[in-house]
């Protein structure tokens, strides 16, 4: 019987060794997602003109070699293929032509195979018994190998920097990475109407994808104008986006629009000449999981979550993108607060990665990342949260080198001080405030930042064993952070002030650094009090009217326990869009203005999907359910629920191999665990119950339970 269990378990461990060792398409760490976001960030149009993007753009490597030492029991073949003209090098020798097929003795070996592409990403795909191609290989940019006059090759060993290959899911040999593409399947339009000499469709909310002209015949110009509100498409002259095409279809066939647009509206005017059947569209989308949920008692709360994660898978597309309507670019501060909603959503490390990569691109570092000094700080905040909501440290492996030449830039421009001041180029951004506030000499929000950012240096190189780095990173991140208090800290205004020149501090409090100097604890009690009472609870303090910051001025008010107020302010908000009929969320809402689509000084220049829009989905989940990781990829992680005003809620807060299930009303607290370790905190005015673990009393009411993986706990507590 020993002996049955004994080969039915070898059986099963060959089994799963087997399934686990797969050939993948491989490539250089960040070429995919720098060549694709060249693609995606190229078809923005601006009333039919092609309209790139304003900063560097890089390239993919062009010649990359892939390189794999090998120990064969067996001689073994293997099949190859390339996107690319390549050679194929066995222990250094050249083979002849372009090998599909390389024959390897038993022993040991070195494959090297070296390939170039212009157009798309230089990747190989190797499938033999053993030999496949996957992240152990190592690739190259440059692997130095000269031939001396003896005809002898040099030691590319020393002096090249190679990397472990990357790869994504590209596991066909038919399928290389420049095939990738999203889905798309068919949408209707819900109604349509004739409206002066055109007919204006509805699509029934706000939408993504290719328009199309079922049952088209005929000679002449169709052109279609689109819009975010009927307004908008249906003004000819301002939309911001059109299409005039040339139609020539002696017989009716379906037409569709080459280049992808953004619309809830499409108006269409056609020459007489033409005639089609019905407008339609192929929607096109990333294929995502709903791994996160919030239900309550409130309806509207209910609604703001459903509307966020809409607007949010909308903008969650080949990257993280800012919005669908306009700009379609990524931006590193908006691409922030999308990673963390997209870690109590979707949970796709895979278009964090993508986007992470994309917005660094190549060295030499000539700019901040978007031009913007802040974006740049988002940048390398955004992966080390990566690795503590995934606990995949490979991003930092691949990313450090890059990670430090970006530092090494920023260190390069500090002022005497030690600070970050915009220089020319630069771009000192903050928020699209609807007050002044200077950009010139020590902007406080940008120190704050700057000095996250260093401590963010620090931990990483920590976890790369790089002491040397790690030392520096700290005593840069420790000295900025005693100079911000002295500099920008104003008693008599209880906060901090918005900016220093020439070493005076100006009158002028902003939220902006204060409600971050909240969120990363650079402050203590006394001073957490005086800015929460001072400047976020002041009804006279200068207000935000973009989601963008007020995602960060409502997270601050919640980690200082104000989850009531919140709400109330996540009603009028959100729910003041919800009211005015939005079906995504804004780049931009002023509840005081009657005109919403204006911005940029066009009338329709506001986006009305805007990734910073969905802020509900991460408040809702970090700070209402009250899940977050403590320990990288959940490891550890905390439960604080808080009702605000609720009766009752309910949902889940997804984790890298299963979710966190939380249900809590006035009474009960029950939760449910895939993975990890977990520590319940709540407070209760009599002793709370639970059969399912132990409680334990931390003092003035607050109590903790230990959450294990798989097991359902019920707390009863008033």
């Amino acid at each position: 019987m020993r002996k049955l269990f004994l080969l039915l378990f070898l059986a099963i461990a060959s089994q799963t060794l087997f399934a686990e060792k797969v050939a993948t398409w491989i490539y250089y760490p960040g070429d995919f997602e720098i060549w694709l976001s060249n693609n995606v960030q190229n078809r923005r149009t601006a009333r039919g003109a092609f309209f790139p993007p304003f900063w560097k753009v890089d390239s993919h490597y062009v010649l990359v070699e892939f390189s794999k030492k090998l120990d064969l029991t067996a001689p073994e073949t293997v099949s190859l293929k390339v996107e690319g003209r390549y050679n194929v090098k066995l222990d250094g020798n050249m083979l002849f032509g372009f090998p599909d097929k390389v024959t390897i003795p038993a022993g040991k070996h070195s494959l090297n195979i070296k390939v170039f592409n212009q157009a798309t990403v230089p990747s190989i795909y190797v499938n033999g018994p053993t030999i496949k191609s996957d992240g152990s290989w190592k690739v190259t940019y440059e692997d130095k190998e000269w031939i001396d006059e003896s005809g002898k090759a040099s030691d590319t060993s020393s002096g090249t920097l190679y990397l472990d290959a990357a790869s994504w899911n590209f596991n066909s040999p038919d399928a290389p990475p420049s095939t990738y593409k999203l889905a798309t399947k068919p949408q209707p339009a819900v109604s349509h109407k004739q409206v002066g000499k055109g007919v204006l469709y509805d699509f029934g909310k706000e939408t993504f994808g290719y328009p199309k002209f079922n049952g088209l015949k005929g000679k002449g110009t169709l052109s279609v104008y689109y819009g975010e509100s009927p307004e908008e498409a249906l003004s000819v002259d301002s939309c911001e986006t059109l299409d005039h095409l040339s139609i020539d279809q002696p017989a009716a066939k379906d037409y569709t629009v080459d280049l992808s647009k953004a619309f809830r509206y499409v108006y269409v005017e056609k020459d007489n000449a033409l005639s089609y059947d019905s407008v339609s569209m192929m929607y096109e989308y990333l294929p995502l999981e709903y791994k996160g949920n919030f239900r309550c008692n409130d309806a509207l709360v209910n609604k703001m979550w459903d509307v966020g994660i809409y607007t949010l898978h909308l903008t969650t597309r080949e990257f993280f993108i800012d919005g669908i309507k306009r700009d379609r670019w990524l931006w590193s501060g908006d691409a922030y607060q999308s990673y963390l909603m997209n870690y109590y959503s979707f949970f796709d490390p895979d278009a964090a990665s993508r986007t992470i990569f994309a917005l660094r691109g190549k060295d030499p570092v000539t700019s901040h990342v978007n031009t913007i000094m802040d974006y740049t700080f988002y940048w390398f905040m955004s992966i080390y949260d990566f690795y503590q909501y995934t606990g995949n440290k490979k991003i930092i492996e691949q990313l450090y080198p890059r990670m430090k030449s970006l530092m090494d830039f920023c260190l390069s421009r500090r002022d005497a001080d030690g600070m970050m001041e915009g220089k020319a180029g630069d771009w000192v951004f903050i928020d699209w405030a609807d007050f002044k506030m200077s950009k010139a000499g020590q902007v406080s929000f940008e120190q704050l930042l700057f000095c996250r950012s260093l401590e963010t240096m620090a931990l990483c190189s920590n976890l790369l064993n790089n002491k040397q780095d790690a030392d520096s990173y700290t005593k840069l991140a420790t000295d900025l952070k005693a100079k911000l208090l002295p500099a920008f800290w104003s008693d008599k205004a209880g906060a901090f002030v918005h900016n220093r020149e020439n070493g005076q501090q100006s009158a002028q409090i902003t939220p902006f650094t204060n409600m971050f100097a909240v969120l990363f604890g650079y402050l203590d009690k006394t001073k957490t009090e005086a800015v929460k009472q001072n400047v976020l609870l002041n009804p006279h303090a200068l207000k935000i009217t973009t989601p963008y910051m007020r995602f960060y001025e409502l997270e601050a008010l919640c980690a200082l326990g104000e989850q009531k107020h919140v709400l109330k302010e996540m009603r009028d908000y959100w729910g003041g869009m919800i009211k005015l009929g939005a079906t995504t969320f804004w780049e931009k809402y002023n509840p005081e203005r009657t005109n919403q689509t204006a911005m940029y000084g066009r009338p329709f220049g506001n986006s009305f999907c805007h990734a910073w829009g969905a802020s509900p989905i991460y408040l809702l989940g970090k700070y209402y359910l009250g899940v977050k990781p403590t320990s990288p990829g959940y490891k550890t992680y905390d439960i604080e629920p808080n009702l605000g005003d609720l009766q009752w809620m309910e949902g889940d807060v997804p984790t890298p191999n299963g979710k966190v299930h939380i249900y809590a009303n006035t009474k009960e607290i029950r939760v449910k665990a895939d993975e990890g370790t977990g520590t319940l905190r709540f407070s209760s005015k009599s002793k709370p119950s639970c059969k399912e673990g132990s409680i334990v009393a931390k003092g003035d009411n607050k109590y903790e339970l230990e959450i294990q993986a798989g097991k359902e706990y019920s707390v009863k507590y008033k």
